[in-house]
């Protein structure tokens, strides 16, 4: 706890960095904070987790599991957390072992292919537990891109 005291806070109230996630279906990634800049990008996957690395009134520049950063309007993210399951080991990995319980030698309850996008319940600071498509189990924290190394989430 002594750690998350010390954790920057944003002009929101709300620690900086922190992870959210896409509340519509089509959200526009601008260059800069404010409907006059330009669109870089459009996000068509609802619930897809992005972090917050900077505020700016009603703005926030995010960064997504790819390193792409711009500006999303806060009412278009949700405080609900959501994760993708090893990002980085596309097209390296077949296959990531979500678990009864959180142990490596735990039984395998569901086999989920790299980048799959799944619900964060909660976080030990060293797994977590998640629900993938109607699979729910245990992944171990350093596979997760929508939770920080260490992080405790609360269900």
């Amino acid at each position: 706890q002594g750690a998350a005291a010390a954790q920057p806070v944003g002009p929101s109230g709300l620690p900086l960095p922190r992870f959210v996630s896409l509340k519509a279906g089509r959200v526009n990634l601008r260059i800069g904070p404010g409907l006059n800049y330009s669109v870089d990008w459009m996000y068509m996957k609802p619930g897809l987790p992005m972090e917050i690395v900077q505020e700016y009134d009603n703005w926030r520049r995010v960064r997504d599991s790819e390193g792409s950063e711009g500006w999303i309007n806060q009412s278009l993210l949700s405080g609900k957390r959501t994760a993708l399951a090893a990002p980085w080991q596309r097209g390296r990995v077949q296959e990531i072992a979500l678990r009864a319980s959180p142990s490596a030698e735990a039984r395998t309850v569901a086999r989920l292919e790299p980048g799959v996008m799944g619900t964060v319940r909660t976080c030990n600071g060293e797994w977590c537990r998640m629900d993938f498509g109607g699979h729910t189990g245990w992944l171990e924290q350093g596979l997760v891109w929508g939770v920080y190394p260490g992080e405790q989430v609360a269900d």
